[in-house]
């Protein structure tokens, strides 16, 4: 069965679960009865992560190896029904993957840089009646016809310079807006952001663009979270340091050898405290950002044990 409009497959079926309803507490509906979290044996494993119901929005999703699409996986094993969204059609591709594996999932082809792509969006989710109460920010970075990433120092042009803040900040600016109302009638929401380690934590040369826009994710990210908390929404950042894409460069592969655990990570690693962040269980964590990056951000030292002098010293 498949639909003439944005969400291309229709996976789901009519016998698919209605919109996210809300429930008396941060677990939502009380699905095992009103005696069970008394009981001292109750199980406490499977609500914390259970997100039966609920439907979540994953952008960026478009790459088969990327965080987006591995988050998406991993929130619809987690019961979620999924809908992606990217900027070329190869997300309708990702998918039928999903649903190949059992899991609900939607694809729609949309940018979201600035108002017109987030309308697309909006009219897409509207036709389809989804009511997303999960949101993943993700898109950002690279388009996938672009040669490479952008780049530059601070005499970069203001044309570039927009552009980097466009694809890398406003994007989760425009889709939060899009999807918060959802949240707010449901009075149950999770908005988890991918930002990065360069930014917020660290900075790589002659990226000022990506350096500034990645920074301001985490300041949306605490913005929301104060406004938002109040109806039962949390607001979260995570932090990747380098991680073994389809996207990662050979001098990226590098650098992700020094770091203290010895390698890039992986998307899987990143998607799993994405899911977290996303599930009932992280209810009273709001306004924060996961670093995941082996720990580099901490290691004062990139060379083999013994080889280097200590701060302060020599």
């Amino acid at each position: 069965m498949t639909r003439p409009d944005a969400l291309g497959p229709d996976v789901a079926g009519p016998d698919a679960p209605g919109p996210d309803a809300p429930g008396p507490d941060a677990l939502g509906p009380d699905v095992a009865g009103p005696d069970v979290a008394d009981r001292p044996d109750a199980p406490t494993m499977r609500p914390a992560w259970d997100l039966t119901g609920r439907t979540a929005l994953v952008t960026g999703a478009g790459s088969a190896t990327g965080i987006g699409f591995a988050a998406a996986r991993m929130l619809g094993e987690l019961g979620a029904r999924v809908v992606l969204t990217a900027t070329t059609d190869r997300v309708r591709e990702r998918a039928a993957e999903l649903a190949a594996l059992g899991i609900t999932a939607s694809g729609i082809v949309c940018t979201l840089d600035d108002e017109i792509g987030a309308r697309v969006l909006a009219e897409a989710l509207a036709a389809a009646g989804l009511v997303p109460t999960i949101l993943v920010n993700n898109a950002g970075m690279v388009a996938v016809d672009d040669a490479e990433m952008l780049h530059g120092d601070v005499t970069t042009s203001p044309t570039e310079w927009d552009r980097g803040l466009a694809i890398n900040l406003s994007t989760a600016f425009h889709a939060t807006r899009t999807v918060v109302g959802f949240m707010r009638a449901a009075g149950w929401g999770r908005i988890v952001t991918v930002s990065s380690v360069s930014g917020p934590v660290m900075a790589s040369r002659g990226d000022v663009a990506y350096a500034a826009a990645k920074a301001g994710l985490v300041g949306l990210t605490r913005a929301l979270a104060v406004d938002e908390a109040a109806r039962g929404i949390t607001a979260n950042a995570v932090a990747p340091g380098w991680i073994e894409t389809g996207s990662q460069l050979e001098s990226e592969a590098i650098e992700g050898g020094l770091v203290p655990a010895g390698r890039s990570g992986t998307a899987v690693e990143v998607a799993s405290v994405i899911s977290w962040l996303a599930s009932p269980g992280a209810s009273y964590v709001t306004g924060q950002t996961i670093v995941v990056d082996g720990g580099n951000s901490i290691a004062e030292e990139r060379r083999q044990a013994g080889g280097a002098c200590r701060p302060g010293r020599g």
